[in-house]
């Protein structure tokens, strides 16, 4: 079979497309690992402080703990903001910054 090849276009990217409807921010939330919390307080604050699932809250937990740090949510400012504050609230050290 023969493929025939169009004239090269433009194929356009949602998610380009979005962070230029929205000024290009966009922001992420990392965690840190520490000593002090348990693993089941770690997935119970991601899952209310993001709304993800438990098994996306394990994964997470599973890169801190193993990795040091992991990336639990990508959003905008405010929103990552206020996952930040619930998130530190159990005493784990928590950053959020641009993208």
């Amino acid at each position: 079979m023969e493929r025939l090849m169009s004239s090269p276009g433009t194929i356009e990217r949602p998610d380009l497309l979005d962070s230029q409807n929205s000024g290009g921010a966009h922001w992420i939330v990392t965690v840190f690992n520490n000593e002090v919390n348990t693993w089941d307080e770690v997935v119970f604050i991601l899952m209310a402080a993001t709304g993800c699932d438990e098994e996306e809250a394990n994964m997470e937990t599973w890169e801190v703990d193993n990795l040091g740090k992991s990336v639990v949510h990508h959003g905008a400012q405010k929103e990552c903001e206020e996952a930040a504050r619930i998130i530190a609230q159990i005493g784990i050290r928590v950053e959020v910054s641009e993208e």
